[in-house]
């Protein structure tokens, strides 16, 4: 099988490999966690209940103002983290917050990357190169 890679416009951070956690839904460090638990705690999100931390979130979209800036530098500072962020779209918030928290960050495709990327498939992210590996 081979792999399939994914091309972004936007991607900030290091490189790093992991598990995807996906869903057409969007992110918001405020609203939709519970940063203590590492958790997604909004009942109506389509992960609410399942651990983020050391997960690579692919999603819909940033969502929530300055707020989630500060909260992903918080959760870095705990070690409460996801592994990346990998969005369809992006705002300028969660692109700082990435920085601050020193969470890798791709966004802007070609293709819809929630229904492009399978739950649970191994992804590997390269900033550099502005790609997203399926790997399995």
């Amino acid at each position: 099988m081979s792999n399939k890679v994914f091309h972004a416009q936007h991607a900030m951070g290091r490189g790093v490999r992991g598990i995807a956690l996906v869903a057409k839904d969007g992110f918001s460090a405020r609203y939709d966690l519970d940063r203590n638990a590492g958790i997604f705690s909004r009942p109506a999100h389509k992960l609410a209940g399942l651990s983020y931390f050391g997960k690579i979130l692919v999603l819909e979209t940033a969502k929530g103002g300055v707020a989630t800036a500060w909260m992903l530098h918080e959760m870095h500072a705990r070690g409460v983290v996801p592994l990346a962020i990998v969005l369809n779209s992006v705002n300028p918030i969660i692109a700082q917050g990435a920085a601050l928290g020193d969470v890798p960050l791709l966004a802007g495709f070609d293709a819809d990357i929630t229904a492009a990327i399978p739950n649970g498939a191994t992804v590997e992210i390269d900033p550099r190169q502005k790609t997203v590996t399926v790997i399995a």
